[in-house]
């Protein structure tokens, strides 16, 4: 199977008056096409920035380094023209909050037209228009929407309305930044079922960014646990949710009341404090101020993943030392 997407030490630092702000540090993974994956984490551990950075749409006070390869090719080193091309016709980002990223006085059909129109030289309005139709057929909406101002829209279908758009130009790779932020629990499902099963009938490069490890967990192949810019877990989803190895992936999932047992709504759940601000990390591992198991020599190195089991990576001192 060939390696769609693959960092190799990517690591992104916004310059700042108060000195450098380390976001994302060493992080690597590879992803086949027709293969998810699942990014989780608190807000401010990076997240967002890692979609930014796949497709360079960061700003200009960030500084990156690694490598991103998109079908072997390093997207760092591309030239404007290349990434131009890159940008809708290999990779697309659905972005955060729909309300937000659609032009509210376009109607929908013409938003989703424009970057067929731009990227493909060969299209017409008229053949723009029914490569929209089926878009919108394709995401479960009818075509008759595409002459509907966002306004005129509920939040699960301007949600598939910018699926829609980061499907138009056929890219081999989506990256979806939390694509079910603000919809309720059935459009939710709704729109994690869509992004799945176009995985499947497309063979689609999928990742998916949230905050909801369970959501990732049970839709996802490969699930990565994010924490102060940093893996701390990474291996196969379902092993990831049911198993979890590193304490912060444990709180993350103790977070989510089990459906079916009444006792784990009122069991105790949470982390104390806060992530660190990323320009004034704690030593040795980031996480050691708000573990309950940690112990000296989490303050005292620096902590890097190692293989805990076939297929599975995780950056703890206490992984590290079982037998």
């Amino acid at each position: 199977m060939s390696e769609l997407l693959e960092l190799q030490d990517l690591s992104v630092t916004y310059r700042t008056s108060e000195g450098p702000v380390p976001a994302v540090r060493d992080v690597s993974f590879t992803l086949p096409a027709g293969r998810s994956l699942g990014v989780a984490g608190e807000s401010g551990c990076g997240k967002s920035t890692l979609a930014a950075a796949v497709l360079r749409l960061l700003p200009a006070s960030a500084t990156l380094g690694g490598r991103i390869l998109l079908n072997g090719e390093d997207v760092l080193t591309m030239k404007f023209g290349r990434l131009r091309a890159v940008r809708w016709g290999a990779a697309s980002i659905v972005f955060q909050g729909a309300l937000h990223s659609l032009n509210p006085v376009q109607r929908v059909g013409d938003q989703i037209a424009e970057p067929i129109l731009v990227h493909d030289r060969k299209a017409t309005t008229g053949s723009a228009r029914k490569r929209v139709a089926e878009l919108l057929t394709q995401v479960g909406l009818p075509p008759r929407l595409a002459s509907s101002y966002p306004h005129q829209m509920s939040g699960g279908q301007k949600q598939r309305v910018m699926i829609a758009m980061a499907l138009a130009c056929k890219p081999q790779l989506v990256i979806a930044d939390e694509p079910t932020t603000a919809l309720d629990v059935m459009v939710q499902a709704q729109v994690l079922d869509l992004l799945t099963s176009l995985v499947r009938e497309l063979g689609l490069g999928l990742v998916i960014i949230s905050h909801d490890l369970s959501v990732l967990g049970t839709t996802c192949d490969e699930l990565m646990v994010m924490y102060a810019g940093r893996v701390v877990e990474h291996g196969p989803a379902r092993e990831v949710l049911g198993q979890p190895t590193h304490p912060y992936t444990r709180a993350l999932a103790a977070a989510f009341p089990t459906i079916g047992d009444p006792s784990s709504r009122f069991a105790p759940s949470g982390l104390p404090g806060d992530p660190p601000f990323p320009g004034d990390l704690p030593p040795g591992c980031p996480f050691h101020p708000r573990c309950p198991s940690a112990i000296e020599a989490c303050s005292q190195r620096p902590v890097e993943l190692e293989q805990v089991s076939p297929g599975r990576t995780a950056a703890c001192l206490l992984v590290e030392a079982r037998p």
